[in-house]
């Protein structure tokens, strides 16, 4: 048991994000998602919400400075805007980021190969469609 630390980061999820290096990439998605076919290590986070798990991850993940946009999300099919769950993540995402973000948006098929690109993928159970993010580790 540690103190301070968000209880969503088992110790699993702890270990995975701590050993990713810079400029490795993980995958936060939603319950819809493949998350054993890209391969990866998937880590599943119980029953909470995308945005929740991006507060738990956001919260000890830096987002690469390197890059101009070191957080990307699944476009729709139909391309409509973001919704008020990707909102919710950019703004999470932000408040621990030096530089103004904005997401890469990538199509879904690009998503899922992309996706195989990844690290860690770290799955919860949301119900927004199309909740599914990939971020790049920066420096500490």
């Amino acid at each position: 048991m540690l103190k301070n630390i968000d209880p969503v980061l088992t110790g699993s999820l702890l270990k995975a994000l701590d050993e990713l290096g810079h400029g490795q990439k993980i995958a936060l998605v939603d319950r819809n998602y493949p998350s054993h076919s890209s391969g990866a290590q998937v880590i599943h986070v119980g029953e909470i919400g995308i945005v929740r798990a991006a507060e738990a991850v956001f919260g000890v993940f830096p987002l690469d400075s390197f890059i101009e946009k070191p957080l990307s999300r699944m476009e729709a099919d139909d391309q409509s805007p973001s919704t008020p769950t990707h909102d919710q993540v950019l703004e999470v995402a932000s408040k621990s980021h030096s530089a103004r973000l904005e997401f890469e948006v990538i199509p879904r098929m690009d998503f899922y190969t992309r996706a195989k690109e990844c690290a860690l993928i770290v799955q919860c159970l949301e119900t927004a469609p199309y909740s599914c993010f990939i971020a790049q580790k920066g420096v500490v």
